[in-house]
């Protein structure tokens, strides 16, 4: 009797690395300045590296920790049809990617794009996420939604061999490693590539005449092409001015002067919490080996200046390559609240593009979509933290809109003012947790597990004060709709598209689950549920889960719950 073996499946996280990684050179190839804008990146991290190694002796970080921790993307993709969007849903399933969080992105004011999302992500410890957003036509006008339609409906962006892999997946589980690496060349090669190859000139003209260029990027060309690849800075004040300066926005002194200002505020905001949230492969022990220093201010200057140098070679003259500049200002919470995260690019390239039409005839033209993002992540907020935050941001948007050009006027001028409308939040871990206005991660400490049984307070506050306990923020692993939505607005130079029915569509996270054929994970039920298993298990390993009031138990062990079925990657 013949034996069968089941076959060998691929580890899904190994390859979304793989994925991920042929992405970046896919993109780098297509994008010249995306390529430089990673060097940019690497050369501002390693500085931050250099400062964190005086400021607390003992850190270091080797090449290859600086390539994994600055290897972090996020990308996003824009679909055009119901049935293209479960495809993609499909394809990456294949690499731990599972939806999470709901954008509606058709209700956000002068900033709205007819488009719903989700992010495609692993559902702890993300390394990678991509926004994918649908195009939504139902509330264009009926002429120009039946020609887009029509247009959308003859695209076939997936192969039959790319559609066999995702239905394999979907039955196995998973794909054997020579599968996982086809699909990964599937979407390389076609799926994600931009072709430079569009269809039907006269509809892309007249979607963006008419103030749908996001639809005219989604529904006039050949594949869903990256429109972004984000990667992940330590500093993002620091590489903002760095790429101003490589694009000869600032000169050498603008930018050193900015530089020294971005690494001063680095000396007193990259605390061990810093340390914890930035790199996660380092351990409570490891942290608490390092020294602390202080660091002089000509220490600070020289490193400006030595940056300056190293920027201003010739390999980073940003400004001979194609560019059409960076934002004006950083979306987000202001420097020194470090919640959520901060977002900014450089603005979308023109690119050549050859339209193809119905009688077999060409027209040359340009498109102007693609950027290049940049991010740096922070701790992710409660619903009240949430609340005060959107409270913080239309305050900021409200006193901006009073006077929009003063970023380019006076620029610390209007960082001033929009960092006082987030005034109330704290400017350390510690006080948004206390306020709870963040999620933590908590442990009992050595000494705290050797005091149990004597401990007479539940407090966590109290307990870490004692401490008994000790904690780390929750890094917020997910997109603000606002954020995204005022840099595609930026680099798509039109803000806002209004609705061509006489009433507005409503969208809900039902609408993309019901396409996708699967659920969408809340975040932050799982960012809840992980500040509530930590209290759970630190409760009972000092002692205290008896002495919890009934409610309070009942409440964590209800929210810890729901990390039931997510697996840990």
């Amino acid at each position: 009797m013949l034996s069968t073996q089941a076959p060998v499946l691929a580890n899904k996280t190994k390859m979304q690395h793989r994925l991920f990684a042929g992405l970046s050179q896919m993109f780098g190839r297509e994008v010249p300045l995306y390529d430089k804008s990673l060097l940019v990146n690497k050369v501002c991290n390693q500085a931050v590296v250099e400062l964190l190694s005086i400021l607390h002796p003992g850190f270091h970080l080797s090449d290859d920790q600086l390539d994994k921790t600055s290897g972090e993307r996020h990308g996003a993709i824009r679909i055009g049809t119901p049935d293209e969007y479960r495809w993609v849903a499909g394809f990456f399933s294949a690499f731990d990617l599972e939806p999470h969080n709901f954008y509606d992105m058709t209700s956000l004011g002068a900033k709205s794009q007819p488009i719903i999302a989700t992010a495609f992500r692993s559902p702890l410890n993300p390394e990678h996420r991509v926004f994918c957003s649908l195009l939504m036509v139902d509330g264009f006008r009926p002429e120009i939604r039946a020609r887009v339609e029509k247009l959308l409906a003859g695209r076939q962006v997936f192969s039959q061999r790319a559609k066999e892999l995702v239905l394999k997946n979907e039955e196995n589980g998973g794909l054997e490693e020579s599968e996982a690496e086809e699909l990964i060349a599937e979407g390389v090669n076609r799926i994600f590539k931009w072709t430079g190859q569009a269809r039907d000139y006269q509809l892309y003209k007249d979607l963006c005449d008419s103030g749908y260029k996001i639809a005219a990027d989604i529904a006039c060309f050949d594949s869903h092409h990256l429109n972004h690849l984000t990667p992940n800075t330590f500093c993002i004040d620091l590489y903002t001015s760095a790429m101003k300066y490589c694009l000869g926005e600032w000169d050498s002194k603008a930018f050193q002067a900015r530089a020294a200002k971005a690494l001063r505020w680095l000396t007193s905001a990259a605390d061990k919490d810093y340390l914890k949230l930035h790199f996660r492969h380092l351990t409570f022990e490891d942290i608490d080996n390092f020294g602390d220093a202080p660091v002089s201010d000509q220490e600070i200057e020289k490193m400006a200046a030595a940056l300056a140098e190293r920027l201003g070679r010739p390999d980073l003259e940003l400004s001979k390559l194609a560019n059409a500049g960076f934002k004006d200002f950083t979306e987000g919470p202001p420097t020194g609240v470090p919640v959520l995260l901060r977002q900014d690019s450089y603005k979308a390239l023109t690119e050549k593009v050859t339209f193809h039409e119905p009688d077999g005839s060409t027209v040359d033209s340009v498109h102007t979509a693609r950027f290049g993002e940049i991010e740096q992540r922070f701790y992710a907020t409660t619903k009240q933290g949430r609340k005060l935050y959107d409270r913080s941001l239309a305050d900021a948007e409200a006193a901006r809109g009073k006077n929009p050009g003063l970023a380019k006027q006076d620029y610390d001028a209007y960082l001033e003012s929009y960092a006082q409308a987030f005034a109330e939040f704290p400017q350390d871990l510690g006080g948004l947790l206390r306020k709870e206005l963040a999620f933590g991660r908590y442990s009992a400490t050595s000494d705290g597990i050797q005091a149990a049984g004597s401990i007479g307070t539940t407090d966590i506050n109290k307990l870490v004060e004692a401490g008994f306990v000790r904690y780390e923020g929750v890094r917020y692993e997910d997109f603000l709709p606002f954020s995204a939505a005022g840099i595609f607005a930026s680099n798509l130079g039109q803000y806002g598209t209004e609705t061509g029915v006489a009433e507005k569509p409503v969208y809900t996270a039902g609408t993309l689950e019901q396409i996708m054929g699967k659920p969408i994970v809340d975040p932050d039920v799982v960012y809840h549920a992980i500040q509530s298993e930590s209290l759970l298990e630190t409760y009972g390993e000092l002692g205290l889960l008896a002495k919890l009031d009934g409610t309070v138990l009942d409440e964590l062990e209800k929210s810890a719950a729901n990390l039931k079925g997510v697996i840990l990657t």
